[in-house]
């Protein structure tokens, strides 16, 4: 009661919840970048790299790495009261790639993980999203000690269209990573209604 009228409480807000792909190549950041963002802890499927799996798995450049993972990682993070955004991340290894369409189900959008110093590497990724008509977006992982490089020169070598939206992130900080995913957010609904209105014109 307030000041003798009964105030109604506010029916609960049923959120929308977004699937959103996390993507790249190995060792690109992209556990990491989930982590950095979940609301929950998240969970991770790694398992340490061995001697079996030294001539397939790349580590040149990521000496350091000594975990790979090898299903998904898998996040929360809430955007606005009515908007939740569900993260998985993808295997970076070609022999996770089945993993891909499983995860790729229903999803909204895409990010691509990209580290400068193995471009090639988010080509896989690049070229499964734009295949299957998945909008995504190329986040650059701005490593210590990595050149930075303009956004024209990123989408040139990773030869993408121009509505392709090319960003800076650090995948260590929450807020970095935060500006990414509202970035794939808008990107993913404006690709949406492009798309709705080619088909109605």
């Amino acid at each position: 009661m307030i000041f003798g009228r009964s105030e109604r409480a506010k029916p609960p807000v049923e959120p929308v919840t977004l699937k959103i792909l996390v993507a790249g190549g190995f060792g690109v950041g992209k556990t990491t970048l989930v982590g950095a963002v979940s609301e929950i802890k998240p969970l991770r499927t790694e398992e340490y790299l061995t001697e079996a799996g030294r001539p397939v798995d790349d580590t040149t450049g990521v000496e350091g790495k000594h975990t790979t993972t090898v299903a998904m990682d898998f996040g929360r993070i809430t955007l606005r009261e009515d908007l939740v955004l569900y993260l998985f991340g993808t295997p970076g290894q070609e022999r996770f790639w089945f993993m891909w369409d499983e995860l790729s189900e229903g999803a909204l959008g895409a990010v691509v993980l990209a580290d400068t110093r193995r471009l090639g590497d988010c080509f896989a990724a690049v070229d499964y999203f734009e295949r299957r008509s998945i909008p995504f977006l190329v986040a650059v992982n701005c490593f210590e000690g990595s050149a930075r490089y303009p956004e024209q020169d990123v989408r040139g070598a990773l030869d993408l269209d121009d509505g392709v939206p090319v960003v800076l992130c650090d995948a260590r900080d929450r807020r970095s990573v935060r500006d990414v995913l509202v970035g794939v957010v808008q990107h993913a609904m404006d690709f949406g209604a492009e798309h709705r209105q080619t088909v109605t014109t």
